[in-house]
Order: C-alpha cells, then sequence, then structure tokens
C-alpha cells in the first residue's frame, strides 16, 4: 500500500470486472456482451465524424442525443441524463441522490459494483435477503430508508420483477429515491421508464452496453422527472462537464435511432437463449428463470468451479462468483448460436 493514499483509498474493496483475456481464441460468455455487431449506422456516423468537431469540446449537454432518447421513451428532454456508461451514471446518482442518514436498501445478491460506490461515498447500506428461489420480495422494502436500489432483471440472478411490483415498491417509498437499474431489461421485461411521468422519486437507468453491443464506446442514461435529473447535473457539472465524447453522442444516436436492428438483435438473443436453457436442463443443470442475456445455473452434481475451470481449459470463459451462497452457480452470457453450441460440446467433454 503506498504511504501517500487517502484514508478512503485505503478502505476500498474495488469492483473486479470480468476477465478480458488477450487470448483471441477463447469463446467468451463471462462479462455479458453482445454476440452482434452494432447497429450498421453506428460505424458510419463514427466514420463520417468531421476532424473539426474533434478539435472541439462535445456539447456537454449531449441535447441531440437525449431529444432522441427522450422521443423513444415518451419522455420529456429535460428528464433524461446521459453519461460515460450506466457506471458512472449510477456513480452520480450514489452520490448526488442516495446518500443519506438512513441506510440505502438493496438486495443482498445484486450488482457487486453497488458497495462499492457506497463504500467510496461513505454510505450506510442494508443489504436484503432474497426468497428461497433467489427473488426479490418488495415487501422487505417496506422499512425506513435513505434510498433503494436494485437491478431489474437482478444481476446475477436473471429474475425479473413484473412492473406491478416495481409500482408497489414506489407506492410503499415516497419519500425515498428508487433507482431500477435496467442494465438488462430488453431481454424480456416492460420498463419502469412508463412510470415515470407518475412518480417523483423513481430513477430508471438504461444502458447501450448489451442490448445495442456498445460496451466499447461508453454510454448510458438516467430518466427520471426533472428535479431528479436536475441534481444529477449538479454532480456531473462538479465532477465532468464533457462526459461524453463526439464519437460517442454520434454512434449512441445512430443506434437509437436503429429500431429494427435493435429488435432483431434482442429477439435473438432471447432465441439463444431459451435454446442454451432447454440443453442445459437436459444435461441436468438447474437454470434460473432469466429475463436477462444471461442464465445463472448450477449442477447437483459438479462444483461450479470444477465446470468453471473445465471449461477453461477448453477455450471458453465463463463467470463464477466465489461467494456464498453463490458460489455453486455459473453465470453463462448468451453468445451466438455457434458459441452456445461450442458451450455444450465443451460441457458435454466434461
Amino acid at each position: 500500500m503506498s504511504r501517500f493514499w487517502s484514508a478512503v483509498t485505503h478502505q476500498l474493496t474495488p469492483y473486479v470486472p470480468g476477465e478480458q483475456p488477450q487470448h483471441q481464441r477463447l469463446i467468451k460468455l463471462n462479462t455479458n456482451e453482445s454476440p452482434f455487431d452494432p447497429a450498421p449506422g453506428v460505424m458510419q456516423a463514427i466514420a463520417e465524424t468531421p476532424a473539426e468537431l474533434l478539435r472541439r469540446y462535445p456539447d456537454p449537454e449531449s441535447v441531440v442525443l437525449r431529444s432522441a432518447i427522450a422521443e423513444r421513451m415518451g419522455l420529456a428532454v429535460d428528464q433524461v441524463f446521459v453519461g460515460n456508461g450506466s457506471d458512472e451514471v449510477l456513480g452520480h446518482i450514489f452520490q448526488g441522490l442516495l446518500n443519506h442518514s438512513l441506510p440505502l436498501l438493496l438486495p443482498e445478491i445484486s450488482y457487486s459494483f453497488y458497495p462499492v460506490w457506497a463504500s467510496l461515498y461513505g454510505i450506510d447500506i442494508e443489504p436484503l435477503a432474497l426468497a428461497e428461489d433467489f427473488s426479490i420480495n418488495v415487501e422487505d422494502y417496506a422499512r425506513p430508508n435513505g434510498g433503494i436500489i436494485l437491478p431489474n432483471p437482478n444481476a446475477p440472478t436473471g429474475i425479473l420483477l413484473p412492473l406491478a411490483d416495481i409500482r408497489r415498491l414506489l407506492d410503499m417509498n415516497p419519500d425515498s429515491v428508487v433507482v431500477i437499474d435496467e442494465a438488462y431489461i430488453d431481454f424480456g421485461g416492460q420498463s419502469a421508464a412508463a412510470l415515470v411521468p407518475e412518480y417523483d422519486n423513481l430513477l430508471v437507468v438504461h444502458t447501450l452496453s448489451k442490448s445495442r453491443s456498445l460496451a466499447g464506446l461508453r454510454v448510458g442514461y438516467a430518466l427520471g422527472q426533472a428535479p431528479l435529473i436536475d441534481g444529477l447535473n449538479r454532480v456531473k457539472n462538479s465532477f465532468n462537464s464533457y462526459p461524453l465524447d463526439v464519437l460517442a453522442q454520434r454512434g449512441a444516436l445512430a443506434s437509437i435511432e436503429d429500431e429494427a436492428w435493435f429488435q432483431q438483435c434482442c429477439e435473438q438473443v432471447i432465441a439463444n437463449r431459451e435454446m442454451l436453457r432447454g440443453q442445459l436442463q437436459e444435461r441436468g443443470f438447474e437454470v434460473l428463470p432469466s429475463s436477462a442475456n444471461f442464465l445463472f445455473v448450477r449442477h447437483p452434481e459438479r462444483s461450479a468451479l470444477t465446470i468453471f475451470n473445465g471449461l477453461r481449459e477448453q477455450g471458453v470463459i465463463v463467470r463464477h462468483f466465489n461467494t456464498p451462497p453463490i458460489d455453486q452457480f455459473l453465470r453463462i452470457s448468451i453468445g451466438s448460436h455457434e458459441d452456445c453450441l461450442a458451450l455444450l460440446e465443451a460441457l458435454d467433454s466434461l
């Protein structure tokens, strides 16, 4: 440890992202990336960017992109906030909207970055256990709190909360900000964005990394009523006034405008997921019901770590969380049809 670190730095336990191996021959099913290319217009928009735009600062408000998102979601432009990936958006939310005296409520099993942000900003958290079937019981969140955050579908389980449960959660907590992190909503759920006009305490977070194949571009956004968005802008403009560069704004806009490509890719991921689900069940795996672009699975007779290592030896990488009570589960990202068949072939050889 460095003697120049601050006290906060010494206390942090950083988030560990999924492995990004340099070996190009590996089949990578560990980080929930899309197996498909972005919409064709994305590369065209980036390639045709005038040099003049690169020597000038980008639009700090990303007005054109925010307007396109607002139109697609049926909201006003002042109800949209954009950032450098949904992780940056979520970081601003923790700092600007969830840092209160009462504890932040979140599922005990959920996105493992949440406790990291809480630690970074000195926020007390109260993790709540999942039900025996790994679902979230919204009644557990009817207690004093300084805010609520949960992924929907949850990660890494993939289990979806229906919109009616989100509405109940909001009704039970009218004086708290409720953040619904919808990184995977496009693969089988109904977005809570439809509830934004009704609830001034709702903030919905989306990413272009998964369903729009733009994990490398780093674009995310939040949807909420104007006072919540104003709060995020105050944090953003005190941290980095230009979070989205010109290429990111242009590429993201081209993606948002190509609805047909977006729908086609989502439908193919869902089809591959359901095929893989059935094949894994035939091989004796327990597969949790997933509305995401991954499956959360375990085998009653084989150690998850043994399977993980065996797959890796054959060039297939999945995600293993070595933390009880999910240490016997593997999270398998949905790849192309060929990737899924390669995974099954590797499992059969084990």
